[in-house]
C-alpha cells in the first residue's frame, strides 16, 4: 500500500487552460477526455448540470459524491447511454455529439458497469473474445469458409484473450463459465473484457464493490499497471475512499449534479464543501 501512495504523491498535477489540473508528465499531450458545461434533465430535473472536466492522457482520476449525485449518469453521458440536454464531450479532441454507444466505443471509450454484466453462460475466454470483436478483419465469406484468414486470426484473438486475462492471472480460468467465478473474480474479468476493446480511456464503475481489503489493494496495484502497461488513462468513480485517494491523481467531487471541488488527494480530503456534502453541516449550539 506504501509504494501505491507513493507513487501518487510523486505526480505533480498541474493547471491547463481549461481551469482544470493534469498530471505533468500528460502536458504537451491533448487530453483524453474533456467535458464543457455537459449536463442532462429528466422530466425539468437536472440530473447533471454544467459539468467540466479534462482528463490527461494517462491520468487516474476519480469522480466522488454521496449517493445520488449523478456519478454514474455522468457516466451515461460520457459513454452515450445518454444523449445530454447541454454541453459538449470530447473523446481525443473529437466532438462526441449525436454518437451512439458503439461509436462512442470505437473512439476508444470502455466502461464497467456498478451492476456485472458478464454473458454468464459463455466462457471466461468467450467473454473477453466479445470485447475484441471491433479488431476482426477477416472478411464474411472466408468466416463462413473457414479459410486460413480466418483461423489465423481466431488464433491471434486466443492468444490476445489470454495475454489479457493474465493481467489479472486468470488465464488458467478461460474454460471456466463466467457464472462459476467468484464475485472478485467476475469483476475482474469485467475489466479484461473493457481492455479488449483497446480504449483509451477506461471507465470503472465502483470496482472494489464486494472485494475484501486485500483483493481491494490488489485491484489498485493492477489499476496503475493497467496505466503503465497500455498508457490510458483511467477515471473511476469509488466509495472506498481509501482506492481513491491511494490511486487517483486528480479527483473531482459531484454533489446533487453539480462539481463542488476538483483537486488533489490531499485537496479534496482538507477541502470544507466536500467534508460537508458527505458528513452533514454541523449544528451550531
Amino acid at each position: 500500500m506504501s509504494e501505491v501512495i507513493k507513487r501518487r504523491a510523486e505526480t505533480r498535477m498541474v493547471p491547463v487552460p481549461s481551469h482544470s489540473i493534469v498530471p505533468e508528465r500528460d502536458l504537451g499531450s491533448q487530453p483524453v477526455l474533456e467535458t464543457h458545461h455537459l449536463g442532462i434533465e429528466f422530466g425539468g430535473l437536472k440530473a447533471v448540470d454544467d459539468f467540466n472536466l479534462t482528463i490527461g492522457r494517462t491520468e487516474i482520476a476519480g469522480l466522488i459524491g454521496p449517493n445520488g449525485a449523478g456519478k454514474t449518469t455522468v457516466f451515461n453521458l460520457l459513454t452515450k447511454v445518454y444523449q445530454p440536454t447541454t454541453g459538449t464531450v470530447l473523446v481525443n479532441g473529437r466532438d462526441t455529439s449525436g454518437m451512439n454507444i458503439v461509436q462512442a466505443s470505437r473512439l476508444g471509450l470502455a466502461r464497467t458497469f456498478q451492476n456485472i454484466r458478464l454473458f454468464s453462460n459463455m466462457t471466461v475466454e468467450e467473454n473477453v473474445r466479445i470485447g475484441l470483436h471491433n479488431q476482426i478483419s477477416y472478411g464474411m465469406f472466408s468466416g463462413i469458409l473457414r479459410l486460413p484468414a480466418y483461423w489465423k486470426k481466431e488464433k491471434q484473438q486466443h492468444e490476445q484473450a489470454l495475454e489479457l486475462l493474465s493481467i489479472f492471472d486468470m488465464q488458467d480460468l478461460a474454460d471456466v463459465q463466467a457464472s462459476s467465478l467468484p464475485y472478485g473474480a467476475q469483476r475482474r474479468l469485467e475489466i479484461v473484457r473493457a481492455l479488449a476493446t483497446n480504449p483509451s480511456l477506461l471507465l470503472l464503475d465502483e470496482p472494489a464493490a464486494g472485494m475484501n481489503p486485500h483483493e481491494t489493494e490488489e485491484l489498485m496495484e493492477n489499476i496503475i499497471r493497467i496505466r503503465d502497461r497500455f498508457q490510458i488513462a483511467v477515471l473511476l468513480i469509488e466509495h472506498d475512499m481509501r482506492l481513491v485517494m491511494g490511486i487517483c491523481e486528480g479527483i473531482c467531487v459531484l454533489n446533487y449534479g453539480k462539481v463542488i471541488a476538483k483537486g488533489t488527494a490531499d485537496e479534496i480530503q482538507n477541502n470544507p464543501v466536500v467534508i460537508e456534502a458527505y458528513l452533514g453541516r454541523r449544528k451550531e449550539g
